[in-house]
């Protein structure tokens, strides 16, 4: 049997950071808070599923502990006001006992390129009863429009409602799993459909990174307050250049 490892964790602290960032000598409250680190992404994945979650990653700082949300779809996860952000802080803190409680919501850069995303998105399509081909073959030419180096795709189970389970797997460009320094993102995601579940692996190769330096995420940066102002502003102006424009002088034609 072929020794497997996983591609995020060979790679943790060489170009890429741990999910959770905190420390502790207490070996129980270091069970105790990696517990709860595990029991609030499966909370957060469970019920926002339809906001298209990449990653979740926690950081603790004494008593606060600050929950970053990795997202495709932002206005979903926050909703109309903050109300949903709002209604997602106060379950936490109520569920989990936080003092403290600190939440942050980033937006995926290229959806395409996320690992994690794709395998959700296959795994939606799967359970629409859209052949697995066809859903593998759509996700590569979405993934080489953003010229990724190499993406592999993966499902397992009983495909199209065989008897038997097999693998079928894809791949397009390369995928160098034997690279430290390949940047490689890898998602994990299940499809629950009448004939069982089908699990969906996806590696996706986005560029060579520096050893001993973390690797760009594909997280879009944070807007400063003045740069949202701008574009309002810029809105403004948009809209007077168009109401000018319905003030043209009349021509002669219209004028009779």
């Amino acid at each position: 049997m072929g020794q497997k490892v996983h591609p995020t964790g060979i790679r943790v602290g060489l170009i890429k950071d741990w999910d959770s960032t905190w420390y502790s000598k207490n070996k129980k409250v270091f069970a105790e808070n990696l517990k709860q680190d595990y029991l609030i992404r499966e909370y957060i994945l469970t019920k926002h599923k339809s906001s298209m979650i990449s990653c979740v990653r926690i950081a603790r700082k004494a008593e606060r502990v600050i929950v970053s949300i990795i997202t495709a779809r932002s206005g979903v996860l926050i909703g109309r006001g903050g109300q949903a952000l709002d209604q997602l802080r106060t379950a936490l803190t109520t569920q989990f006992k936080l003092t403290h409680l600190q939440l942050e919501v980033l937006e995926v850069d290229k959806v395409d390129a996320d690992a994690k995303l794709v395998a959700d998105s296959i795994a939606a399509q799967l359970e629409k009863r859209v052949t697995y081909r066809r859903a593998m073959k759509q996700a590569i030419l979405k993934a080489q429009k953003l010229n990724v180096k190499g993406i592999k795709i993966m499902v397992s189970g009983r495909l199209g409602g065989a008897e038997i389970a097999r693998t079928e797997w894809t791949k397009d460009g390369c995928i160098p799993l034997h690279t430290f320094k390949a940047n490689i993102d890898y998602g994990v995601s299940q499809a629950y459909t009448l004939f069982g579940i089908i699990g969906v692996k996806v590696w996706i190769y986005r560029e060579d990174g520096v050893m001993g330096v973390l690797s760009v995420s594909n997280v879009k940066p944070k807007s400063a307050p003045h740069d949202a102002a701008a574009g309002n502003n810029r809105d403004q102006q948009q809209r007077g250049e168009r109401g000018k424009g319905n003030n043209r002088p009349k021509k002669r034609s219209e004028v009779r």
